[in-house]
């Protein structure tokens, strides 16, 4: 797994950005696959999960993720829910020791949150339409209305595909720059005509930046372009798979 160095200071917590290693998945799902909605067996990917959990130090239970819908929508988690009973949301937060806020992706950013002083955390996962309708800024919020200070709150970007990689349509541009003109800078031109390519890991940063919290930092990977050590939607779509692995990222407070 990484880590970030601004969550790696932080003592009360533990966190880390897996990759696709280290997993029993065969195939195209090789071999840390952890996203039960795939269509890989099931006890394999719990079993991934449970991998996940014991490098985190907790038991497989504890491993919470959402069913997400690439929507700004917060969770509180106060107590672990099952993957058949887990809420639609893109974002969690806790103050609850010993839960393991799992958020998973293959292409979209995931984003972890921890505030250096307050035992408050959170996970977000910032797809384009999540990042555009405001599920980082949902997450600062709800860690704020659980104790956290803005100001002592960092986060960090995990792998996500990156601008050399994210080709998009001219309606794809246009619904950034119609929310804000600024947005324009975040697109160039690409080799067809009428196509742009999407600075992503960017945005997300930018919106972080703006949000003024105490320090964003981002791991810089990209996901389309490490096929050994990333699952990446877009790469299985271009080599006609039919269908794609989802890497995790998990925050948790350390029991006191």
């Amino acid at each position: 797994m990484l880590t970030a160095k601004p969550l790696d200071v932080i003592a009360h917590i533990r966190h880390g950005f897996f990759t696709r290693e280290g997993g029993g998945s065969k195939g195209i799902y090789a071999s840390l696959n952890c996203g039960l909605g795939s269509g890989d067996d099931k006890e394999t990917v719990r079993k991934n999960r449970a991998t996940v959990a014991q490098a985190l130090g907790v038991e497989p239970d504890n491993l919470v993720t959402v069913h997400q819908i690439h929507s700004a929508d917060v969770i509180d988690v106060t107590a672990p829910w099952t993957w058949e009973n887990a809420p639609q949301a893109d974002a969690m937060v806790t103050a609850a020791a010993g839960i393991v806020l799992g958020v998973l992706a293959a292409d979209c950013a995931p984003v972890l949150f921890a505030d250096k002083n307050a035992r408050i955390i959170g996970a977000a996962h910032a797809g384009w339409k999540g990042a555009l309708t405001g599920v980082m800024e949902a997450t600062i919020e709800a860690m704020e209305r659980l104790g956290a200070t803005r100001g002592h709150i960092a986060a960090a970007i995990g792998p996500c595909i990156s601008r050399e990689a994210y080709e998009v349509g001219p309606e794809f541009r246009t619904r950034f720059v119609e929310a804000d003109a600024v947005n324009a800078k975040w697109f160039t031109a690409s080799e067809k005509p009428g196509h742009f390519m999407f600075d992503l890991p960017g945005y997300v940063e930018a919106r972080l930046t703006a949000a003024e919290i105490g320090a964003v930092s981002m791991l810089g990977h990209c996901t389309y372009a490490d096929r050994a050590r990333f699952f990446s939607y877009r790469r299985a779509t271009h080599r006609n798979e039919p269908d794609y692995g989802r890497q995790i990222s998990a925050i948790m407070l350390r029991p006191e």
